[in-house]
C-alpha cells in the first residue's frame, strides 16, 4: 500500500508500527456550530480508511477528538448568552447525529478535551520544566526557537513567520512563532486551576494529549483537512518533538478542500452550507459519492448538480440489487452468502483494490462498483454469475460506507395477495406468448408498467419487480 505522506511530500509504502494494526487518529471538530459539508470531507473520508483497513483484516483503533473548550466555542456561548458547555454539549450531539447520518462509523475513542483536563496541565508543565516553553503573563506559550526541527511538516521556516502587516503583534511572545499553550481566562471565561493561574488550554496541546493518550507516544497516521497542516499539525508534533523525541505519527495524510466556485468553503467567509441542510436535500450515500469519486487530496468544487447525479448512481445500484434478487426469488441473507471466490469477478476485485491500495484512489474505486454494476444488470450472463456480482458489489460498496440502507430497501413490500395477482397475469400472459399472440402480450406488458410493475423477458424466462 502507498500512502502519500504530508511529511515527506511523496508516496511511500505503508508499514504499521505494529504487523496487523492500525493506529489512526483524525482531527474533529471545534463544537460553536453545525459542521459544514466542506468538514464532511474529512470525517467520510477517515471513515473510508478506517473501513479499508478493516476490510484488509486490520486490528484497527480509530481516534477523533472533540473540541469542547475554545475561543470560538467561547465567542458563541458569550453571543447566544447560555454557558459554553450549553453550546459545546448542543454542537456536539448534533455532531454525532449528522456523522450517523451520515453512515460514517463511531470511532473506538471519542475524548473531548475538557475530559482530559489534568493530562493537558501536566503536558504543558514538564514542557516548561524542560526548557521548550515559557510563562509570559499568565500566558504559556512554546518557543518555536528551542526546537530544531520546527516546520519540518509544513517546510514554514522560523524566520519566515513573523507577525505581519495585519496581525497585531503579541508583546508577551519572545518570537512571532511562538503558539499558545495555556491561556489565561478574561474575566465571565471558564477557567481550570493550573500552575500559572486559572485559565484553559490551547487548541494545539488538547489534540496532541488527546491522540497520545489512546494511541501511544507515536502512532500510524494522522489525518485532516490540508488547512490544519500549519499551524495545527505542525504545532502538535513540534510538542510531541520536544517532550518525547518522536515522531507524532509516521504518515501524515491530508485531504483537499471543498470549494464554492473556486474558493474554499468556510465559515469565515460565509460560503458554507452545514451537512445537516445537504442532508435535508439529499442522501446520505449521494454526498459519500459525491466526494469518493474525487481523489481526496484533490480540491473539489461544491456542485448540486453533480450530488444529483450522484444521487442517481447510488439508486441505480440498489435499483440494480433489487431487481436482480427479485427475478431471481432472493432474498438479503441470500445475497450474503453468495459472495464466493470466481476468476472474472476477482480481476474487478483486484483492480478496486490496486486503486485503493495506490493512496486511496477512491475514484478508480467507484469505477470498479459500476464494472460490477453492468454484470448484475447484464440479462446476457449466467443467474448464478449475476448474483455473484451483486454479492461483490454489496461487499466492496461497504468498503466506502454504501448499502447501509439495502436490507431494509430489499423488504418486499409487495402484500402477499397482489404478489399472487401478479404471478397469475405473467403466468397467463406466458401462455398468450405460446400462442404467439404477441399484440395481447406487449398489452399486457405495458398495462402493467402502467401500475407500476415492470416485466422483461429473457432467456430465463420472466422477471418481474416492482419500479422503484
Amino acid at each position: 500500500m502507498q500512502i502519500y505522506n504530508t511529511m515527506t511530500r511523496k508516496k511511500e509504502e505503508f508499514i504499521p508500527l505494529e504487523a496487523g494494526k492500525l493506529k489512526l487518529y483524525a482531527c474533529g471538530p471545534t463544537v460553536y456550530n453545525y459542521f459544514h459539508i466542506g468538514n464532511a470531507r474529512a470525517f467520510i473520508f477517515f471513515d473510508v480508511v478506517r473501513r479499508y483497513f478493516e476490510h484488509l483484516g486490520y486490528d484497527v483503533t480509530y481516534v477523533q477528538n472533540i473540541t469542547d473548550i475554545d475561543d470560538k466555542i467561547i465567542a458563541q456561548s458569550i453571543e447566544e448568552k447560555i454557558e459554553f458547555h450549553t453550546i459545546a454539549d448542543k454542537y456536539s450531539n448534533a455532531f454525532l447525529e449528522d456523522c450517523a447520518r451520515l453512515g460514517v462509523k463511531k470511532p473506538h475513542h471519542q475524548p473531548r478535551a475538557t475530559e482530559v483536563m489534568p493530562a493537558i496541565i501536566a503536558y504543558i508543565d514538564e514542557l516548561v520544566k524542560q526548557g521548550y516553553a515559557y510563562e509570559s503573563g499568565g500566558d504559556v506559550y512554546f518557543s518555536a526557537e528551542s526546537l530544531p526541527e520546527y516546520g519540518s511538516l509544513s517546510g514554514k521556516k522560523i524566520e519566515d513567520q513573523m507577525a505581519g502587516a495585519r496581525v497585531e503583534e503579541n508583546t508577551l511572545k519572545r518570537h512571532s512563532a511562538d503558539f499558545t499553550l495555556w491561556k489565561k481566562s478574561k474575566p465571565g471565561e471558564p477557567i481550570w486551576q493550573s500552575p500559572w493561574g486559572e485559565g484553559r488550554p490551547g487548541w494545539h496541546t488538547e489534540c496532541v494529549v488527546m491522540s497520545q493518550q489512546y494511541l501511544g507516544e507515536t502512532f500510524d497516521i494522522h489525518g485532516g483537512g490540508i488547512d490544519l497542516v500549519f499551524p495545527h499539525h505542525e504545532n502538535e508534533l513540534a510538542q510531541a518533538l520536544a517532550l518525547r523525541h518522536k515522531p507524532l505519527a509516521n504518515y501524515w495524510m491530508h485531504n483537499g478542500f471543498l470549494n464554492v466556485e473556486g474558493v474554499k468553503m468556510s465559515k469565515s467567509l460565509n460560503n458554507f452550507f452545514t451537512a445537516r441542510d445537504i442532508l435535508d436535500q439529499f442522501s446520505a450515500e449521494a454526498i459519500r459519492f459525491f466526494f469518493l469519486s474525487k481523489h481526496y487530496r484533490s480540491p473539489i468544487d461544491f456542485n448540486r448538480e453533480i450530488i444529483e447525479e450522484s444521487e442517481k448512481a447510488v439508486s441505480n445500484f440498489y435499483s440494480s440489487i433489487k431487481q436482480l434478487l427479485l427475478s431471481q426469488s432472493k432474498s438479503y441473507s441470500d445475497l450474503k452468502a453468495a459472495l464466493a471466490i470466481d476468476p472474472e469477478l476477482d480481476k474487478i476485485k483486484l483492480e478496486f483494490d490496486r486503486s485503493m491500495q495506490d493512496d486511496f484512489n477512491t475514484a478508480k474505486a467507484v469505477a470498479s462498483l459500476f464494472d460490477l454494476n453492468r454484470i448484475v444488470r447484464s440479462d446476457a450472463q449466467d443467474p448464478a454469475f449475476r448474483l455473484k456480482a451483486a454479492a461483490l458489489l454489496v461487499n466492496l460498496g461497504e468498503v466506502l460506507g454504501f448499502f447501509g440502507k439495502l436490507e431494509e430497501t430489499l423488504k418486499d413490500k409487495t402484500p402477499d395477495l397482489s404478489r399472487q395477482l401478479i404471478e397469475l397475469i405473467i403466468s397467463l400472459r406466458a401462455k398468450v406468448r405460446e400462442e404467439k399472440n404477441w399484440a395481447l402480450s406487449d398489452s399486457i406488458r405495458d398495462q402493467l408498467a402502467a401500475l407500476g410493475v415492470e416485466i422483461k423477458d429473457g432467456k430465463e424466462g420472466c422477471t418481474w419487480s416492482i419500479k422503484g
